[in-house]
C-alpha cells in the first residue's frame, strides 16, 4: 500500500477504541483486498513510537498517545491472527522485537492499566497462535541475569541465553544484534519476572491442550527454579521478584503436575515441587542469619513453599532419577528453631507469618472448627470457671477467637494443645486484652497438667493420642518448650496489664509438682526474656514505698530461679550462675530490676553452695525431699574470681541509687552470694581485696548491718567443708601478710602521682580487711612487729634509704586512715550500744575491739612514736630540695606530660625530681598524720617535740621568700606547699588535741620576731609568697588552680590555730597572737577570690570565712557589727557567694551548708543592717531570697535553709518581723522530688556531716531527724520554730520583762495575720473549685495546717480579724482534708475564749436558712468538740447553748448532714448525760426523758449502730493537746499517709460510707425491680385473672406506643369501697371516666410523637460535614464549637471525652447546642482510626492546617461528605495524623500574628463548607 495511506491509517488509530479495532480493520482490509501480513508489515514500519524519543526525552504518554497505543497494539495482534501459518513465526518475531519489547521497556510512560493491555493483547496472540517459542524467553531470562550481574551457567541452564541473537529469526526480521542486545539492557526487573510468569502459566495451559508444548513447559520451569534460586541470594528488588512473580508460578506449576521429567544435555532428570523446596530451604537458611530484612522474606518464601501443597510427593529436584531422595520440612529442628524465634520478633509482620507457617505445618486453619469433639466420661469433676472466665469464654466465642478450652479431667490431645496454644498466641497478637486477663492463667494451667503428672513426668495419656496424626516439632514434650514463645511475647506485650496477668501466671505455676517442665526450661529464656522482663516496673508497683524494696513478683522470681537452678547437672548450676551474675555487666536495670536480678542471682548461689538455709530448706521440701548435692566443688578459682568480679560490678552499680535502704538490701545479696559460692582463700587476693572495698565502710564497720556476714564469710565460720572450719580466716591473714611483703618489698626506681594513688588504694583495701579478720591480740603483735622491723630496715640501713620507702611509707599512712576510721566507727558503735541494751549478741570480734579500743590505739600510738625519730631524720633529708637553691634541672620530661596542660597527677618535672618531691611530701603527711593520732591517744612526749620543732623549721622554711627562675623550680614551690598544707593541719589538730597542750611542749608561738609574735609576721609573708607564685607566670593554668587548692587549705588551717588558740585563751588575758588586721586582710582576701573559685576550692574557702568571722567576732564585737566586717563587705560576701553556688554544677550538702553557715553567720545575723536598709533589703536578706528562690528546684538547699534558718531565727526572734515573706515561702514549698543522694552524702562524706552539725540548732530535733530528707521539712521547719517560740513566750510572766519574749509574740502574731491574709484573699487558698491532690489542694493543706499551729498566737487584740478570716474561709467550698484544719484551728480558738461560742457559734447553728450543708457540717463538728473538750466550768453553759440548735439537724434532709449529726450529738449524749436508772421512783422531766429516748435511738438503731462502727477511730480524731502542735499534725500521722501527712478525716470517711449505703440500696431495688416483673409476667399467665375487654378496646390498647409512660391513678375512697365490692364488668361508670383518661393521654401521646417525629426531620436535614475535635481541651473552645455545628448543622462533633457536656461552663456557653448537635466521643488514641474508618465510608478527610502544601480556603473546593480535623491550641495536627489526611486547607491571614483561637478557625471553616454548599 502507499505509505500516506499507511500512514493516515495509523493516525486513524487514534479515533478508533480498541474494542472496535477489529472490525475497523477487517472493513479496511474488505474493502482494499490487502493481505493481513502486508499491513501488518506496513503498520510496523509505520509504528509512531520510538524507544529512542521516549528515553532521551524523558516523555511521558497522555491519555490520548496511550488510547492510540493501545488501538495501534490491538489492531496489530488482530492482524497477527489472520495472518498465515507460513508468515506467523516471522511476523510475531517482528512484534516482538519492534512494539511489545520496547513498549515494554516504555513502561515508565505510562500507567499501569496500559501495561495491563498491552501483554493481554499480546498473550492472546501467543495463545491463540501457539507461538511460546519464540526469542521472548530467553531474552527475559538474559535480562535478569544482566540485572544480577551474572554470566549464563551452560550446564544448567535449559534456555541458551545467546539464542536471540543465533539462527535466522534475526535476518527474517532485519533486525541488528546491537539493537537486541540495547533492548535487554535496563530492562525493568520485575517487569522480566512478571512476564515470565505469565508465559510459565500459559505454558502449562497449553501443555494440556499441546502435548508439543511438554518440552518447552519443563525447559521454562526448569530455568525459572534456577533463576528463583539465584534471585534469592541477590538484593532485596530480586527476592521481592522472585518471591512476587516466579515462586507463585513455580508453585502453581508443581500443584498441576507435582513431578515431571526432562531432558537436558543427554541427561534425564526428575524435576519435583518437594526437590525444588529443598533447594528453597537451603537459601532461607541462608537468608536467616543475615538480617531482619532477609528473614521477613525467608518467611514469605516459607509461607509460599507451604502453601503448595503435599509434603513429601516427590524425589530430588535436578538429579539423575536413580537417586530419588524424599524431603520433610517438618523433620528439621532448623526450621522450628526459626519459627520459635520469628513468633517472639518485634516485627508484627514476621511474626503474622511464622504464625501462618505454624498453622499450615499442623493443619490449624481455624481453632473453632477443628477442635475435638471429645466429651468427658464418667462422672469426671470439672474446674469451676469463675465469673470472669465464663465472661471470657462468651466474648471468645462472639468473636470467633476459637474453642475455649476448659476441662482438665478429660485431658487435652496433641492436636487441642496445639490449638490451645494458637489461641492464646492470637490473643496477645490481635484480640482485645481483656481475653488475655481473663483466660490466660486457665489455659497454660490446662496446657501444663494435660501434657505432665503431677510428679512432674509426661502424661501417658497425651503422649498416646494421635488421633489425627499430626507430625509436630515433638510431640511428646515440646509444646512444652513452645509455652516460652507465649510467654515470651506475654512479657513483651504492649498493655502492661496483659504483661502483669502474664508475669503472674508463670510465677503462679507450681512448678514443684513439674519438676520435669522445669528441667526443660531452656537458659536462653531464663537469662533472656525472662529476666528482661523482671526489670519492667509494672510488675513491681509496691516496690520503694514505705521503705519496702522488694515485691511479690521478686519472691516469686526467686523462687523460680531456685527450683529451675535445683533441676540442672551440678556443672550447668555453675555455668547458669556465672551467666546469671553477668547480666548485670550486660544489660540496663532499673531499681526493682536491679534488686531482682539480686535476688536471683543469691538464690541461684544457694542451690550452687548446697547451703541449708532456710530458702534451701524451702526447697528441698518442695521437690524430692533429700538435700540437693553441693556444686561448689565445681567451681575453678577463675568462676570464683569471675563471680567476685560481677558481684563487685553489681555493689558498685548499686551506688547510683542513693537509698540507703535499697542499698543495703543489694550489698546483703551481694554477700550472701559470696559467702554462698565463693571460698575467700581460692581466689586472688587484689580480687578479694577489691570486691570487699566495693562494699561501703558504714555497712561492716562496728555499728554495720553486714559487718556479721562479712566475718563469717571472711573467716569461714558458715562454710561447709570439714577441713577448713573456722580456719579460713588463719589462712587468710597469713595471705594478707605474704601480699603486704610482697608489696613493699617490691621496689620501684621511679613512680609519680597515680603511682601513689594506685599504692595507697591497694594498703587501704589491705588494711580495712585485715581489720575485718583479726581476732586477737598476737594478731596486732604481728603487725606492729612488722612495722617496726620494716622501719628499721628502711631506715637505719643506709644503703636504702634512696627509693625503697614510698610503699613502706604508703602503707603507714593508710594503716593511720584505717585506725582513725576505726575510732570514729568504735565512737559510734559504743553510743549506739548505750542507746540500745537489748542489741543482742554481738560478734566474738566486735567485743574484743569495743572492749579494747583504748589499748589497741596506745599500741599503736607506742610503735608509731618508735619510729618517729628516723621519719622525721628521713624527711629532713628528702625536703632538702624544696628549699635548697641549688638550680633544678629540667630534665626530660615524658610525652603524657607535655602534651597536656597538666592536672592533679601532672607535675611538669622529670621522672627523678617528682620521684624525690613525692617521698618529701608523703614524708610530710605521714609525720602529720601519726602527731595529730598520738597527740589524741597519748601526751606524746620528746617524739612530739621532734615532731613540732620539723613543722615549724617546715613551715619557716616553706613561707621564706623562694626566688623561682623556671617552671621546674615553681613546680618544686608548689609541691612545698602540698606539704604545708599537712603541717599546717597537723598543728591545728595539736591545738585542739585534749591530750596535747602546745604550749607547754613549745613556745616558738612565744617567740617574737620584731617585736610581734611569729604567728602574725608569718601570715602575711604566706599570703604574699604563694600569691606570687600564682601570678609569676610560670605554672600552666591547671598547675595553678592546684596551688589555689593547696593555699585555701593552708589559710583554712591557719585560721584553725588562730581560732583554737583564741578558744583556750585564758579569760581576761587580752594577750593575742595574731592582730584583727591580719585576719581581716585574710577575709577580704578570700571574699575577692570567692566569686572564680573552683568546685574543689570552694568548701576550704567557705569554711576560711566562718572561722575568720568567729575570730573576729570573738574579738570584743557589739551587738551591731564588728570591726573589718561592714555593710559594704557583707554585699561583697554575698553576692560573690551567690555566683560560687550558682557556678557550682552540683549541689553537694558540704559546699551548701558551709555556704549557709558562713554568708548566714550567727554573729552577723542580729544585726538589723544586714536585714533591711533605707534604700530596700540589706545583703543578708537578699542572700535569704536568692537562697530561697533557687530552693525551689533544689530540695536539698530548701531544706538546708530551712534548718539554719529557723536556728537563727529562733535565736534572734526580733529578726523575724524581716523575714515574713521567707517564712510563707517556706511554709507553702511543697517539692515532688524526693532526694535520695541526700541521705547517702551524710552518711558517707564526713564533710557533709561535719558541715551540717556546724548549722544553727533546729528548733526540734525530734522533727528534723524524721523529714530532714522529705519534701515536708521546710514547712515543718517553721513549725518547730514557732512551737518553740509559743513556749518561750508564755515560759515567763509577764512576757514583756524579755524582750525575746515580747519578739516571739510579735512575730507569731505577724505571721498568723499574714497567712489568714493570704487564705482569704490569694489567689490559689481563695480559690473554691479544685482537683483533689492537685497543686491547689496541696496549698491548701499546707497553709491551714500552719495556720493550726499558730493558734496559741491568737489574743485578744486580733482574735476579732481572726474569726472573721475563718468564718469566710469555714463558708467556702473546700474538701474535707483541707476543712478538717479549719475545724481544728476553729475549736482551739473557741475553747481559748469561751465568750465566742455565744457570740458567734449559737447564731451561726439557729441560721436553718442557710445553704451551705458543708459549712454547717463543720459547725457541727466543732460545736460537738467545744462541748466535749470544754473545761467543766464552761462545759455546761456550752451545752446549753449549742445542743438545742444541733438537734434539728438530725432530721436534714442532707443525707450526709444528717448522718454526721447523728454520730456527735450521740457522743455528746453517752459522754455528758448518765444513764436513767429505771429503779428510780422519782418523775423524769420530759426534758430529760426525750434525750434520754434520742441516746436509746441512736445508739440502739441498727443502720446508726452500723455508721458509728464504721466511723471506731475517727471520732476521738481531735485532741485539744496534740492536734495543733507538729507532733500532731505531722509526727503522729507520718505513716498514716503520704499525701502531705492528712489522714482520712471524719467527713470523708461519713460521706463514703452513705455513698456505699446508697450503691448498695440501687442494687437490691434494681433486684426488687426485677423480681416485681417476673411475678408481673407470671401472674399474667393465671387464667382466672385475665380482664375481658372489648376487641376495639383491645386493638387500642395493644398498638404500639412510641413512648411509654407509667400512668398512677388514685381512686377515691368511695371509688375504693366500689371496685372492691362489684366487679370490673359491673363498675361501668369507673371505667368510663378511665376511658375518657385514656383518650387525654392518647392526645398527649400523639403531641409527643409529633414532636419526636419534628426532631427527626431537623436531624435528617443536616449537613454531610463532621468536625473533628479530639485533640482540643479547652471547655470555651468545645463548647462554642458546639454551637457553631449547631448553627451550620453539622452532622457531628467529635471531642475525646463525651462528658464535657455535663460542665457547667461548657453549658453556659453551648446554649443548649449540645442537646441538638449529635456529639460523639473519639479518644485521642482512636482518633486515627475514627479517620480511615471514615475515609472507607466514602468521607473526604481534611485538616485545618499550615503545612507546606496546604491550600488556602478560599481556592479548595469542599467535597460533601467531609471530616474536617481540628488542631490543639498551640501544637496543631500531630505528624501522624496529617499523613492521613487528604488535604490541608488554611486561612489566608494578612497580620504579624499568625494564627488564630481554634474556635474562630473551625468556624470559617464551616461557614466556607456552608457557602458552598449552599451554591451548589
Amino acid at each position: 500500500m502507499d505509505s500516506s495511506v499507511i500512514t493516515s491509517l495509523s493516525l486513524s488509530f487514534r479515533q478508533v477504541p480498541p474494542a472496535a479495532v477489529p472490525a475497523f480493520l477487517d472493513c479496511v482490509l474488505s474493502s482494499t483486498g490487502v493481505s493481513p501480513s502486508a499491513l501488518f508489515e506496513s503498520l510496523i514500519d509505520e509504528f509512531p513510537f520510538r524507544l529512542e524519543d521516549t528515553i532521551k526525552g524523558d516523555k511521558k504518554f497522555d491519555s490520548d498517545d496511550c488510547s492510540h497505543i493501545a488501538s495501534l497494539v490491538a489492531g496489530l495482534c488482530h492482524l497477527l491472527k489472520n495472518s498465515g501459518t507460513a508468515d506467523n513465526h516471522n511476523a510475531l518475531q517482528l512484534f516482538v522485537w519492534r512494539v511489545f519489547i520496547p513498549l515494554m521497556k516504555m513502561v515508565r510512560a505510562y500507567d499501569l492499566d496500559m501495561l495491563n493491555k498491552i501483554v493481554q493483547s499480546f498473550f492472546d496472540v501467543v495463545n491463540d497462535t501457539s507461538a511460546l517459542g519464540v526469542s521472548l524467553v530467553p531474552f527475559l531470562l538474559r535480562s535478569v541475569g544482566v540485572s544480577m550481574g551474572m554470566l549464563q551457567q551452560e550446564e544448567s541452564d535449559f534456555f541458551k541465553w545467546g539464542e536471540l541473537l543465533l539462527g535466522d529469526s534475526l535476518n527474517a526480521v532485519n533486525l541488528d544484534e546491537n539493537y537486541i542486545v540495547s533492548l535487554s539492557e535496563a530492562f525493568p526487573i520485575p517487569l522480566s519476572c512478571h512476564l515470565l510468569n505469565l508465559i510459565l502459566n500459559a505454558a502449562f495451559q497449553s501443555q494440556q491442550a499441546d502435548p508439543k508444548m511438554e518440552n518447552f513447559a519443563a525447559g521454562i520451569l526448569w530455568d525459572l527454579c534456577n533463576m528463583s534460586e539465584r534471585l534469592l541470594s541477590q538484593s532485596v528488588e530480586h527476592r521481592s521478584c522472585a518471591i512476587s512473580f516466579l515462586l507463585p508460578a513455580i508453585f502453581k506449576a508443581f500443584s498441576s503436575q507435582p513431578s515431571l521429567k526432562i531432558s537436558h544435555q543427554g541427561n534425564m532428570y526428575m524435576l519435583s515441587r518437594n526437590g525444588f523446596k529443598k533447594r528453597i530451604w537451603e537459601c532461607c537458611k541462608k537468608l536467616f542469619s543475615v538480617g531482619s530484612i532477609e528473614r521477613r522474606d525467608a518467611y514469605s518464601v516459607l509461607s509460599l513453599c507451604l502453601s503448595s501443597g503435599s509434603w513429601t510427593d516427590g524425589t530430588e529436584s535436578f538429579v539423575a532419577e536413580k537417586n530419588a531422595v524424599e524431603f520433610d520440612l517438618r523433620s528439621e529442628q532448623e526450621f522450628w528453631d526459626e519459627i520459635k524465634k520469628g513468633l517472639v520478633v518485634d516485627e508484627s509482620l514476621v511474626r503474622k507469618q511464622s504464625l501462618h507457617i505454624l498453622k499450615s505445618v499442623l493443619s490449624i486453619s481455624k481453632v473453632s472448627k477443628t477442635g475435638s469433639e471429645k466429651k468427658p466420661e464418667g462422672n469426671s469433676v470439672h474446674r469451676a470457671m469463675t465469673k470472669k472466665e465464663m465472661w471470657a469464654e462468651k466474648e471468645a466465642k462472639s468473636l470467633g477467637v476459637g474453642e475455649w478450652f476448659g476441662s482438665v479431667d478429660s485431658g487435652l490431645t496433641i492436636e487441642q494443645q496445639w490449638q490451645a496454644f494458637v489461641l492464646l498466641y492470637e490473643m496477645l497478637e490481635e484480640y482485645g486484652t481483656h481475653l488475655v486477663e481473663a483466660a490466660w492463667s486457665n489455659q497454660i494451667d490446662l496446657l501444663i497438667k494435660s501434657s505432665f503428672r503431677c510428679d512432674g513426668s509426661l502424661n501417658s495419656d497425651c503422649s498416646n493420642s494421635h488421633q489425627c496424626h499430626m507430625e509436630t516439632p515433638d510431640e511428646e514434650n515440646e509444646i512444652f518448650n513452645w509455652l516460652e514463645v507465649l510467654w515470651n511475647r506475654g512479657f513483651r506485650h504492649d498493655n502492661p496489664l496483659v504483661r502483669c496477668t502474664v508475669m503472674e501466671s508463670f510465677l503462679g505455676i507450681e512448678w514443684k509438682r513439674y519438676k520435669t517442665c522445669t528441667q526443660s526450661m531452656s537458659q536462653t529464656f531464663v537469662l533472656g526474656p525472662f529476666i528482661v522482663a523482671l526489670n519492667d516496673s509494672v510488675h513491681h508497683r509496691d516496690f520503694g514505698l514505705r521503705g519496702n524494696y522488694t515485691s511479690r513478683t521478686i519472691g516469686s522470681a526467686a523462687q523460680y530461679v531456685c527450683a529451675y537452678t535445683s533441676c540442672l547437672n551440678p556443672r550447668n548450676r555453675v555455668g547458669f550462675l556465672i551467666n546469671l551474675a553477668s547480666l548485670a555487666k550486660k544489660q540496663s536495670f532499673g531499681r526493682a530490676g536491679f534488686m531482682a536480678l539480686a535476688h536471683c542471682i543469691v538464690s541461684t548461689a544457694y542451690v550452687v553452695g548446697g547451703y541449708g538455709n532456710k530458702e534451701m530448706e524451702h526447697l528441698e521440701n518442695r521437690f524430692s525431699g533429700t538435700p540437693l548435692e553441693p556444686s561448689i566443688e565445681h567451681l575453678s578459682r577463675d568462676d570464683m574470681s569471675h563471680i567476685l568480679d560481677v558481684l563487685k560490678f553489681i555493689a558498685e552499680s548499686s551506688r547510683q541509687h542513693f537509698n540507703h535502704k535499697y542499698r543495703t538490701r543489694v550489698y546483703q545479696k551481694v554477700l550472701e552470694t559470696a559467702a554462698s559460692v565463693v571460698n575467700p582463700c581460692n581466689v586472688p587476693l587484689g580480687t578479694l581485696l577489691q570486691f570487699v572495698s566495693a562494699i561501703p565502710r558504714e555497712f561492716t564497720d562496728h555499728n554495720g548491718s553486714l559487718r556479721k556476714t562479712m566475718l563469717e564469710w571472711l573467716q569461714g565460720c558458715n562454710r561447709k567443708t570439714s577441713n577448713s572450719y573456722c580456719s579460713d580466716g588463719t589462712r587468710l591473714l597469713a595471705s594478707l601478710y605474704e601480699y603486704l611483703d610482697g608489696f613493699i618489698s617490691d621496689h620501684v626506681e621511679g613512680f609519680d602521682d597515680e603511682d601513689l594513688e594506685a599504692w595507697e588504694s591497694q594498703t587501704k583495701r589491705w588494711a580495712r580487711v585485715f581489720f575485718l579478720i583479726i581476732t586477737d591480740e598476737e594478731h596486732l603483735t604481728d603487725i606492729i612487729v612488722f612495722v617496726q622491723n620494716r622501719a628499721i630496715k628502711f631506715f637505719q640501713e643506709k644503703n636504702h634509704l634512696e627509693r625503697a620507702p614510698a610503699k613502706f611509707l604508703i602503707f603507714v599512712l593508710s594503716m593511720l586512715l584505717e585506725l582513725q576510721n576505726m575510732q570514729v566507727g568504735i565512737s559510734e558503735f559504743s553510743s549506739s550500744e548505750k542507746s540500745n541494751s537489748c542489741m543482742g549478741s554481738v560478734e566474738k570480734t566486735g567485743k574484743q575491739i569495743v572492749g579494747s579500743a583504748t589499748v589497741l590505739n596506745e599500741k599503736f600510738a607506742v610503735v608509731l612514736l618508735s619510729i618517729l625519730k628516723e621519719l622525721i631524720s628521713f624527711a629532713d633529708s628528702s625536703c632538702s630540695i624544696f628549699w635548697s637553691h641549688t638550680t633544678v634541672e629540667n630534665g626530660a620530661l615524658s610525652g603524657s606530660i607535655i602534651g597536656k596542660l597538666g592536672g592533679p597527677s601532672q607535675r611538669r618535672l622529670s621522672v627523678p625530681t617528682t620521684t624525690a618531691v613525692l617521698e618529701a611530701v608523703t614524708s610530710v603527711k605521714i609525720i602529720g598524720l601519726i602527731s595529730s593520732y598520738c597527740a589524741q591517744v597519748t601526751s606524746g612526749g620528746g617524739e612530739l617535740k621532734l615532731a613540732l620543732a620539723f613543722f615549724w623549721n617546715f613551715t619557716q622554711q616553706t613561707i621564706a621568700s623562694q626566688i623561682c627562675n623556671s617552671e621546674a623550680e615553681a613546680e618544686v614551690y608548689l609541691a612545698a606547699f602540698e606539704g604545708l598544707a599537712a603541717v599546717l593541719n597537723a598543728l591545728a589538730s595539736l591545738c585542739s588535741a585534749g591530750t596535747f597542750n602546745l604550749f607547754e611542749n613549745d613556745n616558738t608561738l612565744l617567740a617574737m620576731v620584731d617585736g610581734e609574735f611569729w604567728l602574725q609576721v608569718s601570715v602575711p609573708a604566706f599570703l604574699h609568697n604563694i600569691n606570687h607564685l600564682l601570678t609569676a607566670g610560670l605554672l600552666a593554668r591547671s598547675r595553678r588552680a592546684v596551688l589555689l587548692s593547696w593555699k585555701w587549705l593552708c589559710v583554712e588551717s591557719l585560721l584553725s590555730i588562730m581560732h583554737n588558740l583564741d578558744a583556750r585563751r585564758i579569760p581576761g588575758d587580752r594577750k593575742s597572737f595574731f592582730s584583727n588586721d591580719t585576719v581581716t586582710s585574710i577575709f577580704h582576701d578570700i571574699v575577692e577570690s570567692l566569686e572564680n573559685a573552683g568546685e574543689s576550692s570552694a568548701l576550704p574557702m567557705l569554711k576560711s570565712v566562718r572561722l575568720a568571722l568567729g575570730i573576729l567576732a570573738s574579738g570584743g564585737s557589739s551587738l551591731d557589727g564588728f570591726l573589718g566586717v561592714d555593710t559594704q563587705t557583707m554585699w561583697q560576701l554575698v553576692k560573690s557567694g551567690w555566683i560560687l553556688h550558682i557556678s557550682c554544677k552540683k549541689r553537694r550538702v558540704a559546699p551548701i551548708a558551709a555556704l549557709l553557715s558562713s554568708v548566714l553567720h550567727s554573729s552577723l545575723f542580729n544585726n538589723k543592717d544586714m536585714h533591711i536598709a533605707e534604700d530596700g533589703h540589706g545583703p543578708l536578706k537578699w542572700f535569704v531570697e536568692k537562697i530561697l528562690e533557687e530552693g525551689q528546684k533544689s530540695p536539698r538547699t530548701i531544706r538546708l535553709a530551712a534548718l539554719h534558718l529557723t536556728g537563727l531565727w529562733l535565736m534572734y526572734p526580733r529578726t523575724i518581723k524581716f523575714y515574713i515573706k521567707e517564712l510563707k515561702l517556706l511554709t507553702l514549698y511543697g517539692s515532688v522530688a524526693f532526694d535520695e543522694d541526700f541521705e547517702a552524702e551524710l552518711s558517707d562524706n564526713n564533710d557533709a556531716k561535719t558541715e551540717v552539725s556546724l548549722l544553727a540548732k533546729n528548733p526540734d530535733l525530734e522533727l528534723t531527724e524524721v523529714f530532714i530528707n522529705t519534701e515536708l521539712y521546710a514547712r515543718v521547719s517553721v513549725a518547730g520554730l514557732f512551737q518553740k517560740l509559743a513556749d518561750l513566750a508564755y515560759m515567763a510572766e509577764p512576757a514583756c520583762q524579755n524582750q525575746d519574749y515580747q519578739d516571739a509574740l510579735v512575730a507569731g502574731k505577724l505571721f498568723l495575720l499574714e497567712l489568714l491574709d493570704a487564705a482569704v484573699h490569694d489567689k490559689d487558698l481563695a480559690k473554691e473549685l479544685y482537683k483533689k491532690y492537685s497543686a491547689i489542694h496541696r496549698r491548701k493543706i499546707r497553709a491551714w495546717q500552719m495556720i493550726c499551729i499558730m493558734s496559741r498566737f491568737v489574743s485578744n487584740d486580733i482574735v476579732g480579724q481572726v474569726m472573721e478570716s475563718l468564718h469566710i474561709c469555714l463558708y467556702r467550698n473546700n474538701l474535707p482534708a483541707v476543712r478538717q484544719y479549719l475545724e481544728t484551728f476553729a475549736i482551739n480558738i473557741y475553747l481559748t475564749f469561751p465568750a465566742l461560742v455565744k457570740e458567734q457559734l449559737v447564731p451561726i447553728l439557729q441560721n436553718y436558712d442557710t445553704k451551705a450543708q458543708q459549712a454547717l457540717s463543720s459547725y457541727v463538728f466543732i460545736a460537738a468538740n467545744v462541748i466535749l473538750h470544754a473545761e467543766k466550768i464552761a462545759q455546761q453553759t456550752h451545752l446549753r447553748e449549742l445542743l438545742p440548735p444541733i438537734i434539728p439537724l438530725l432530721t436534714s434532709h442532707h443525707h450526709s448532714l444528717r448522718g454526721f449529726t447523728q454520730l456527735l450529738v450521740h457522743r455528746v449524749l453517752f459522754r455528758l448525760f448518765p444513764p436513767v436508772e429505771s429503779t428510780s421512783s422519782q418523775t423524769i422531766s420530759l426534758e430529760k426523758l426525750s434525750f434520754e429516748n434520742l441516746k436509746s435511738y441512736l445508739d440502739k438503731n441498727p443502720d446508726c449502730s452500723r455508721l458509728r462502727s464504721s466511723m471506731e477511730g475517727y471520732l476521738d480524731a481531735y485532741d485539744p493537746i496534740t492536734s495543733a502542735t507538729p507532733a500532731g499534725v505531722f509526727v503522729n500521722r507520718v505513716e498514716e499517709s503520704e499525701f502531705e501527712c492528712v489522714p482520712t478525716c471524719l467527713m470523708d470517711n461519713v460521706i463514703s460510707f452513705l455513698n456505699d449505703v446508697r450503691e448498695d440500696l440501687r442494687a437490691s431495688m434494681a433486684k426488687d425491680i426485677v423480681t416485681i416483673k417476673n411475678e408481673g409476667f407470671k401472674s399474667e399467665e393465671e387464667p382466672n385473672r385475665q380482664l375481658i375487654m372489648s376487641k376495639s378496646d383491645e386493638e387500642r390498647l395493644s398498638e404500639p406506643s412510641s413512648l411509654d409512660f407509667q400512668k398512677k391513678i388514685t381512686l377515691s375512697k368511695h371509688e375504693k369501697q366500689d371496685a372492691s365490692s362489684t366487679s370490673v364488668l359491673q363498675n361501668g361508670e369507673t371505667y368510663k371516666r378511665l376511658f375518657e383518661m385514656e383518650k387525654e393521654d392518647e392526645l398527649v401521646s400523639q403531641l409527643l410523637r409529633s414532636r419526636s417525629m419534628e426532631v427527626e426531620r431537623l436531624k435528617s436535614g443536616r449537613q454531610s460535614l463532621i468536625l473533628v475535635a479530639s485533640l482540643l481541651d479547652r471547655i470555651p473552645n468545645l463548647a462554642g464549637l458546639a454551637r457553631t455545628c449547631e448553627i451550620f448543622k453539622a452532622s457531628g462533633l467529635a471531642v475525646a471525652d463525651a462528658n464535657i457536656i455535663h460542665d457547667k461552663q461548657f453549658q453556659l456557653i453551648s446554649v443548649t447546642a449540645e442537646k441538638w448537635v449529635p456529639i460523639m466521643e473519639v479518644p485521642v488514641n482512636s482518633l486515627k482510626l475514627f479517620l480511615e474508618k471514615k475515609k472507607r465510608e466514602g468521607f473526604s478527610i481534611l485538616g485545618l492546617e499550615q503545612t507546606a502544601n496546604s491550600v488556602s480556603l478560599d481556592k479548595y473546593q469542599f467535597p460533601k461528605k467531609t471530616v474536617l480535623v481540628l488542631g490543639r491550641e498551640k501544637e496543631g495536627i500531630p505528624v501522624d495524623i496529617i499523613h492521613v489526611l487528604d488535604a490541608c486547607v488554611e486561612i489566608p491571614q494578612l497580620g504579624v500574628v499568625r494564627s488564630l483561637n481554634v474556635h474562630v478557625s473551625g468556624a470559617i471553616a464551616l461557614w466556607e463548607y456552608t457557602r458552598q454548599q449552599r451554591i451548589q
